[in-house]
């Protein structure tokens, strides 16, 4: 594949047809079963001392469709991608990847098994050479074993076919002309194609990116967006964390929206941005519904009472429409004995 067709935007592929046909047919709601999920989820709890941080009934995430996860700033999405690609402890669930107990398996198994994700933060190891970062993604390298490193004929012919991936995967992404830089002197952008190009080396079936456009510059970003979209055309499952909604709207087949750690909604793109339940997630409950006449009384009482406070120099406004004590308010016509 030539190096500028991996990242054309691409408006209707035959994997993007399939994944909209998929999903036509679907419920839009909250742990809805799909016809072929990689992934299931049954009730995932991460608590950290009183708070739960994540509590998800079912989710089920279809192959071969790009899915985003979205939700308000706290809900509980890197969390539960933590929990799911073993970079965290569940305190209680258990979750299936192509059939497979995931539950307590390690971050570096679980990429193993073809699950990997990026981090909102990059984790680009800033001095080693971008092509050096690129060959640490390259899944059971024979030189890895101290004995076999001895002798370099076991693994030279394999590392030669690991730098040929790790520098095709470099063009695809424009960053060939920095394979020799050290990672630490790309730009926040460049990191996120790098951290991308990295996962692509352990050859995956479902890739997780968590927030892959923050930070990232207008320039970069279309880059970006045309190489997510690709994954889904090389038969990939995408999952990922974004807070973007236009670009949301723009490359996912199906959205999952967390509020205070729980799935609260599900459905198509289009649609999902006026669900009522995710509105007042983002927004807050009845937001823009109507005050009652009682309401309306309320707020009008409460505005009267904090002009008077400030005209009478109350700090308080609730001070002024208090009654005074019984003896501040007969003070003037009480004595005391002694007064005279």
């Amino acid at each position: 594949m030539h190096a500028d067709e991996a990242v054309q935007p691409q408006a209707i592929g035959p994997r993007k047809a399939q994944a909209t046909a998929v999903f036509a047919e679907l419920a839009s709601e909250p742990g809805v079963p799909k016809p072929d999920p990689i992934l299931v989820v049954n009730n995932v709890v991460r608590r950290f001392g009183g708070l739960t941080a994540v509590n998800v009934e079912h989710v089920e995430i279809q192959r071969g469709s790009i899915t985003a996860l979205i939700g308000p700033n706290g809900a509980g999405k890197t969390t539960f991608f933590n929990q799911l690609t073993g970079f965290d402890t569940a305190d209680a669930g258990e979750w299936t990847f192509n059939g497979r107990p995931m539950k307590g398996v390690s971050a570096h198994k679980v990429a193993r098994q073809g699950m990997v994700r990026t981090f909102q933060l990059t984790k680009a190891l800033s001095k080693l050479t971008v092509l050096e970062n690129m060959r640490l993604g390259a899944q059971g390298q024979r030189g890895e074993n101290f004995l076999r490193a001895l002798v370099a004929g076991l693994w030279r012919g394999q590392e030669k076919e690991i730098t040929e991936r790790a520098e095709d995967l470099l063009r695809r992404f424009k960053l060939d002309a920095k394979s020799a830089d050290f990672a630490g002197s790309l730009s926040g952008g460049q990191r996120k194609l790098l951290e991308m190009a990295r996962a692509l080396m352990v050859e995956p079936e479902l890739v997780m990116l968590d927030e892959p456009m923050a930070g990232v510059n207008p320039a970069l970003t279309q880059s970006l967006l045309g190489h997510v979209k690709d994954l889904r055309e090389q038969g990939m499952t995408v999952l990922f964390v974004e807070h973007d909604m236009d670009m949301v709207r723009d490359i996912s087949d199906w959205v999952i929206v967390m509020a205070q750690g729980s799935v609260i909604a599900e459905g198509p793109p289009d649609s999902i941005m006026s669900d009522p339940r995710v509105v007042d997630a983002y927004l807050g409950a009845h937001h823009d519904a109507p005050l009652s006449a009682e309401e309306e009384e309320q707020q009008l009482a409460e505005a009267e009472a904090a002009l008077e406070a400030e005209a009478q120099g109350v700090a308080d406004p609730a001070d002024a429409a208090r009654p005074a004590p019984a003896s501040v308010a007969e003070g003037t016509s009480r004595k005391e004995p002694g007064d005279d």
